[in-house]
């Protein structure tokens, strides 16, 4: 088996340093933005239009 240069091992060691670090400041940078509270008002509005369309529809049925 070929040993790797010094060299070598020192730029993928750096490199998957980079990536991990990289990762963890995008997480941090993320976090700052309110994701939850955008989706819960995007479904707040189809759960409107849910509860409407059952309640027509109890309406319209025949008894």
């Amino acid at each position: 088996m070929e040993k790797l240069e010094t060299w070598k091992v020192i730029l993928i060691i750096v490199a998957v340093l980079g990536y991990i670090i990289g990762n963890i400041m995008l997480l941090k940078y993320a976090n700052k933005f309110d994701v939850k509270g955008k989706v819960d008002k995007q479904l707040k509005p189809n759960e409107k239009e849910d509860s409407e369309k059952s309640q027509a529809e109890d309406r319209d049925k025949p008894e």
